[in-house]
């Protein structure tokens, strides 16, 4: 049997964002399984995870709350459950979809995760086109920011 779980986010959902996320993660679901049709696991938790890094419901990519310089700062992790092979990246602020560079950590380094700068640095090596970060900030985070921000909030998505 396949199947795919997704999750968009570790916190308190305010009332009015519910329904965009029980959407994204819907669509985020629905990619990932047409992708698990024709291709691996992986391939499918690279493709629903992409969706909702792109997604400016989740904090998670564009639309992830600003940290406190008022930047993007992105994670991510990838695990291949039948090899245990991992990759990583974190603190990155020049990438788009930082699970596809977390797959490359784990499927073509030596290594297991890269950060910040040298993160970065991995994703041109590879040809992976770098954004500016303020292609990452959505309006809606940047107003909660300059107010004074979100205290004590921790998000993330995921997908299985």
């Amino acid at each position: 049997m396949r199947a795919i779980v997704v999750h968009g986010g570790a916190w308190s959902i305010p009332d009015d964002a519910v329904d965009d996320h029980i959407k994204g993660c819907r669509e985020a679901a629905i990619r990932g399984y047409e992708r698990l049709k024709d291709g691996s696991a992986i391939d499918a938790v690279e493709e629903a995870v992409r969706y909702m890094e792109d997604d400016p419901t989740f904090d998670a990519g564009y639309g992830s709350f600003l940290n406190s310089e008022g930047e993007v700062e992105l994670d991510a992790l990838i695990v291949d459950g039948k090899s245990l092979r991992f990759g990583a990246v974190a603190g990155v602020k020049r990438i788009k979809n930082p699970i596809s560079l977390a797959r490359t950590v784990m499927e073509k380094t030596e290594h297991h995760m890269f950060v910040g700068e040298g993160a970065e640095k991995l994703a041109v090596k590879i040809g992976m086109k770098l954004c500016d970060n303020s292609e990452l900030v959505h309006p809606r985070e940047l107003e909660r920011w300059r107010k004074g921000g979100i205290k004590d909030i921790f998000s993330t998505v995921g997908a299985v």
